[in-house]
């Protein structure tokens, strides 16, 4: 291969897109179902971008995780570990259960053996588990300002602590999407939403307009609804804003509460839901939501919206992104990101380094990119390549990639496992002005701010005192 063209347009989601597109969840019988592909996976050349992992060097980097980066039998290897295994690296799998990993890494760290190189970014692993010696820098092993890298920059500048970077993003995808059948479209006399996001005014008033003339538009008992799915997050990062900030001059964790573009987006959602526009029922798929019309959008990553859960051959349906805030300038997304945090104690960053190239590499190559495109659209006949699109220009770095660091925070305020109602206290702060109390009565945001303005204080109390000392070690 030649010196590979990195595309600086599109930033590299199609390694996700296509794991999602294969293996779709269907919500009726909970299963994995398989949509088959005779798409021939594009034959990997070396490249020359990427130096080999020197003979004196560790080749072998322990991966901790969920699922087996070497192909299971019958499937194709992927690019990323083909590069890696011809610039001389492999990768020893130790399997864990989702609900123990972070378990078994903090033994692992402790005990000092089976100590992994790699494990996946999530979101508790930006700022909690860095202070908690957990991971180290990548610094040493990424040149952000290189060719490979520099789109990924400003990402990876939201991920410093004490001036050093901990992330290295691999590639992007928006975590939801809003998917529609244009059929129903049509036959309201409705604007296309797929129209005016290409016109550039697919933004909060186009969005709620159409919603409002679509469920206005019942007739009789016929019930309508305008949204299910998740969205209330993302509609609100729409904003650029996020519940909990970063002040880099302090190294310290603010409360972002009181923003006003925040208090806006609420009290929009909160009016919708008030108005009857939000379908709040658990559907499991765009299948499930949108197949008898009542509905206008169904909100959720692709992960809903292909296989099985997706449209079929011969339907219309089409997607949207999050509608943008008209109230603010620049391009935002809420962004799930492919990353490898670089495990504390690690010492083989020859060979961690050659890990992420690979990776980098596979997710931005122009050939391997349009080679995940068709594999995409055989195993979905039902989507366009118009669709497909949108996600691609959706997972660029034109846009701001959002994250909420109150998702890193604590478990307190990011883990929903504990918490008891399965809700931890940022996810309440995005999406409870959808919910009712136990006695039936609406949460505002005023109400919601109030509850748990003083549990986020004193959790970023608490993690910042972490901080100084993490840093002043």
């Amino acid at each position: 291969m030649t010196k590979t063209t990195l595309k600086k347009t599109a930033a590299a989601a199609v390694a996700l897109l296509s794991a999602f597109s294969i293996a779709g969840c269907s919500s009726s019988s909970g299963k994995n179902e398989t949509t088959e592909t005779t798409v021939e996976t594009v034959k990997v050349e070396d490249t020359d971008e990427i130096d080999a992992i020197p003979d004196d060097a560790e080749k072998e980097i322990r991966w901790l995780g969920t699922y087996d980066l070497n192909p299971s039998k019958g499937q194709d290897k992927t690019v990323e570990m083909t590069l890696f295994n011809n610039k001389g690296g492999s990768v020893v799998w130790d399997q864990v259960i989702d609900s123990e990993k972070f378990d078994k890494l903090a033994s692992a760290l402790m005990s000092k053996k089976n100590i992994p190189d790699i494990f996946k970014y999530e979101w508790l692993s930006f700022p909690c588990q860095v202070v908690k010696d957990m991971y180290q820098p990548v610094d040493e092993i990424v040149d952000f300002d290189s060719d490979l890298w520099a789109d990924t920059k400003p990402t990876a500048d939201q991920f410093v602590l004490g001036g050093k970077h901990y992330v290295a993003p691999i590639s992007f995808e928006p975590t939801t999407y809003m998917m529609y059948d244009y059929a129903v479209v049509e036959s309201e006399g409705l604007d296309d939403p797929y129209e005016t996001y290409l016109a550039g005014e697919w933004d909060y008033d186009a969005w709620v307009d159409i919603i409002n003339t679509f469920c206005s538009n019942a007739s009789g008992d016929e019930e309508r609804y305008g949204i299910n799915g998740w969205f209330n997050t993302q509609i609100i990062q729409q904003t650029g804003k996020t519940m909990i900030n970063y002040d880099s001059d302090t190294n310290t964790f603010v409360s972002n509460l009181n923003d006003p573009d925040i208090e806006r987006a609420e009290n929009m959602l909160y009016e919708m839901g008030k108005n009857g526009y939000i379908w709040d029922t658990w559907t499991g798929s765009a299948n499930n939501t949108l197949k008898d019309g009542n509905c206008l959008f169904y909100s959720m990553g692709t992960w809903a919206m292909t296989g099985n859960a997706g449209p079929k051959e011969g339907d219309d349906w089409r997607i949207v992104p999050m509608p943008s805030d008209p109230n603010t300038e620049g391009k935002y997304m809420s962004s799930a990101m492919l990353a490898y945090m670089w495990v504390k104690g690690s010492t083989k960053k020859e060979a961690v380094k050659a890990w992420y190239e690979c990776c980098r590499i596979a997710a931005t190559d122009e050939e391997y990119m349009e080679n995940g495109k068709q594999k995409f659209l055989n195993a979905n006949p039902g989507w366009t390549e118009d669709m497909y699109q949108v996600l691609i220009d959706t997972s660029s770095t034109d846009y701001v990639q959002v994250f909420d660091y109150g998702y890193g925070i604590s478990g307190t305020l990011s883990d929903d496992n504990v918490a008891e109602d399965g809700s931890c206290v940022t996810r309440k702060l995005y999406e409870y002005t959808n919910k009712t109390d136990d006695d039936g009565k609406r949460y505002t945001w005023a109400a919601l701010r109030e509850t748990y303005s003083a549990t986020v204080d004193s959790e970023l109390k608490e993690i910042n005192d972490a901080i100084q000392d993490y840093i002043n070690k």
